[in-house]
């Protein structure tokens, strides 16, 4: 068995994917749902570590396998819950799995978020489109240990506003202590209750410090240069900007180089970077 060692954790394996059977299967929209799943073997559950940013690649016997963000909290030890918007023949396939079936898992890969280093400073967290879902576990993680945290900010944007899902969940984080909720949409309908505008529009709401502020963001690249430029305006510190790049990510360990950035892979180098590694390239056609 061929195993690499990544930040933060190891993979059980790194090339042969092990058994995981469907927990349960909840569908968030018409077109997107969350996998929740446990490792068949006992021991294999036992050893699984991850960190929140960290993913899997999911394999359906026979079609193939795909990159998927890990959105479940790592103190949990038996359950890994994926949310999947189903655009391609094996998300498709997934999308047609039900309680008691098994697929296989390779991961967890690559490097995570900084959890470490966003104690005892306010978090903003800012996400395009499904960018959220590669930030559910730090959203998650904050909030289960919110003593060790200043303020969160929770910003999502998208570009029609029935896109947006997870409506009542952003309802709930926003009621919740030190904790508020922002939403955008380029093209809002009549009865949209939120901003209409590009989703850079309504940092200024934010009620964090800016010097004293960590800042996470995933979406369409465009979004990622846009929302930086933004946050160093406001005072946010430029190292302390981290970018979740979107990569076309087919073996997960730097072999392929089909998620070549610069000289890194974003399979193992990221997904996550620090804003001062990545500046250069975003936005560059043909990296």
């Amino acid at each position: 068995m061929s195993e690499v060692c990544l930040p933060g954790t190891d993979p059980i394996s790194a090339t042969l994917p092990i058994a995981a059977e469907v927990v349960a299967f909840v569908q968030e929209s018409p077109s997107i749902f969350t996998l929740r799943l446990r490792l068949v073997d006992p021991d294999q559950r036992a050893a699984y570590r991850f960190v929140p940013g960290q993913f899997n690649m999911l394999y359906l016997f026979g079609v193939g396998e795909v990159p998927i963000s890990i959105v479940s909290d790592p103190q949990d030890e038996t359950l890994i819950d994926h949310t999947i918007r189903a655009v391609g023949r094996v998300t498709d396939g997934l999308a047609k799995l039900r309680e008691g079936d098994q697929l296989g898992l390779r991961g967890p890969f690559g490097r995570g978020w900084p959890m470490a280093e966003a104690e005892g400073k306010d978090v903003m967290i800012v996400t395009g489109g499904l960018g959220c879902a590669p930030v559910v576990a730090v959203i998650n993680y904050v909030l289960m240990r919110r003593q060790h945290f200043g303020q969160l900010t929770i910003i999502q944007g998208v570009k029609h506003s029935d896109e947006l899902i997870w409506r009542a969940r952003y309802d709930y984080w926003n009621s919740l202590p030190k904790t508020q909720v922002l939403i955008a949409a380029d093209h809002g309908g009549t009865l949209w209750p939120y901003h209409h505008g590009r989703v850079t529009e309504v940092f200024d709401q934010s009620q964090g410090d800016p010097a004293n502020t960590i800042a996470m963001l995933c979406g369409p690249e465009g979004m990622l240069k846009a929302a930086s430029e933004k946050l160093m305006a406001m005072g946010v510190i430029e190292d302390q900007i981290y970018l979740s790049m979107e990569r076309n990510m087919q073996c997960a360990i730097g072999h392929c180089g089909h998620c070549q950035y610069g000289a890194d892979f974003v399979c193992k180098d990221g997904p996550v970077f620090a804003y001062p590694q990545v500046k250069a390239f975003l936005g560059m056609r043909g990296i």
